[in-house]
Formats: structure tokens, sequence, C-alpha cells
């Protein structure tokens, strides 16, 4: 699964650092803040992002998130 997919920051707290995208495709990935590929740790509800989704601690998430 490590194909790129495309969706919307549907949700993110820049307190925790946890938000989540939805892909094109309905599928909710959890991912922190580390993940965002541009190395600010932080992006805007809303925006549009290319992403891959890898396995981590037992779970499916999304890594590697850049704008689209």
């Amino acid at each position: 699964m490590d194909a790129a997919r495309r969706g919307t920051v549907t949700d993110f707290d820049r307190e925790v650092g946890l938000g989540q995208v939805t892909d094109d495709d309905g599928r909710v990935w959890p991912f922190h803040c580390i993940a965002i590929a541009d190395g600010t740790r932080d992006i805007a509800t809303l925006t549009r992002v290319e992403f891959e989704v890898l396995p981590k601690l037992g779970r499916w998430e999304a890594t590697s998130i850049r704008p689209a």
C-alpha cells in the first residue's frame, strides 16, 4: 500500500500533532505531524494533499504528506 494517494486533510490538532486525511475513495487515514513532508509539522484542514500509507504501531497511517 505504498502508492501515492490523493485526499483532503479533514482534521488536525496542532496542540497534540495528530490529524487525519480522507482519501478520494472515502477512507480515513490517521497521521502524526512528523509525517508532513515539508518539515513544518503544521497543515491546514481542507488542504488537498498527496500522501502514502504505511503500517505503523499496528495500524496503517498516512505519511509523506504534501500539498497536491
